[in-house]
């Protein structure tokens, strides 16, 4: 069973920056991939990033292009998402997830199998 975990979040001012980890217990084929979910309050689970764990391809959702990254750190099992420039739009619990991805691919639109906890990110102005 892959277990997944993430940390980091907490409260910045609009502008500002955060950085969020996530550790997955074991890659398998049931995990190529590795996503990063949030949900604002009364609103919809959005996917906003995407990488596979070999961490050669990365993909965003239009709302966080070039503003968040994520990097992979295959050495030690370990998923960054880097949100710069934080906005308004922004606060939500932010979810780690893994998966199989389709047809060979990572999308932000995928329904990956395993789910971390969720971390809270605030944003103030």
């Amino acid at each position: 069973q892959v277990q997944v975990a993430e940390s980091g979040g907490g409260s910045v001012q609009a502008g500002g920056s955060v950085r969020l980890s996530c550790v997955v217990s074991a890659y398998t084929f049931s995990s190529k991939c590795l996503y990063w979910f949030r949900q604002a309050l009364g609103k919809q689970r959005e996917g906003v990033a995407t990488i596979t764990t070999a961490g050669k391809q990365a993909s965003y959702a239009d709302s966080v292009q070039d503003r968040f990254t994520v990097i992979q750190d295959g050495l030690a099992k370990t998923t960054y998402l880097q949100m710069n420039n934080l906005k308004p739009e922004d606060p939500a619990v932010y979810y780690c997830s893994a998966g199989s991805g389709k047809w060979g691919m990572c999308r932000v639109t995928d329904e990956p199998n395993f789910w971390g906890q969720g971390t809270q990110v605030t944003v103030s102005s």
